[in-house]
């Protein structure tokens, strides 16, 4: 199979655990206010390249990732899946440890055909990580295009798998700050038994140059970084929302033992 790439990296340090070779997948359906990568939207674009291609690019460094592995990133990889687990297949067969970093958009639980495909992706990965931009679907409307319900549907497919789950979650002054959101969202990771980190980044604005470039308007205006104090304070309150979550259903499992 061909894939479409935007780029690869050969020493990825913050895509999953240890050093990394990481693909950023090229086409992206959401468009979200604080998106750093507005380059890799348009899925006509890209440079083709094979399996095989990209893992012999892994094998130039392989030295380099005896603690880490491959990560296919994006844009949004969900929008080749076919070829990520043509990729991820191959590099199972090598002993590589796979990551798929995602924002589960493109998962459809009414599509039996789809939720397949994906399924026979996920058993070739080892890890995902999922950015959750929002909680409020509302919200999240306003902040990516779309709504959340397929990104929660694909949260809980992952738990009801096992796979191991990284969630990602960004804080941006005003918009994805608020406590009440923040415990909610914490509410809903509790459900996830396959949770094994939270990452809460604070917003930055290097991507402001890209917009630049493309010609495009930046979306968030003059809304300034957030601060490390911000992000742990967000952190803080999710942690208490997901601990909330933990009690509550300990309280009712006790109840009904009753």
């Amino acid at each position: 199979m061909i894939g479409y790439i935007h780029s690869t990296e050969s020493f990825g340090t913050v895509d999953g655990p240890g050093v990394r070779f990481v693909v950023f997948m090229q086409g992206c359906p959401m468009r979200c206010l604080y998106c750093h990568n507005p380059d890799t939207w348009d899925i006509s674009g890209g440079t083709p390249r094979t399996a095989d291609d990209l893992l012999a690019e892994y094998g130039s460094c392989r030295e380099f990732y005896k603690n880490g592995g491959l990560t296919v990133t994006g844009g949004e990889p969900l929008l080749q899946a076919g070829f990520v687990t043509e990729l991820f297949e191959a590099a199972k067969r090598q002993g590589i440890h796979t990551c798929l970093d995602t924002s589960g958009i493109v998962f459809d639980p009414d599509n039996a055909a789809a939720v397949q495909n994906i399924g026979q992706l996920i058993d070739s990965t080892d890890l995902v990580m999922l950015d959750i931009k929002h909680i409020d679907d509302s919200v999240h409307r306003r902040l990516t295009g779309h709504s959340n319900r397929n990104i929660l549907a694909f949260a809980r497919f992952l738990r009801d798998r096992g796979t191991p789950l990284w969630v990602r979650h960004v804080v941006v002054p005003g918009l994805t700050d608020a406590e009440p959101d923040l415990h909610r969202l914490g509410m809903f990771l509790g459900e996830l038994r396959n949770l094994k980190a939270l990452d809460v980044l604070p917003y930055h604005t290097m991507g402001k140059a890209k917009y630049e470039r493309l010609g495009i308007a930046y979306p968030l205006g003059d809304t300034p970084p957030a601060d490390k104090e911000l992000a742990i304070r967000a952190r803080d309150i999710i942690m208490q929302g997901i601990r909330d979550r933990l009690r509550n259903k300990s309280t009712t499992e006790t109840e009904e033992q009753k």
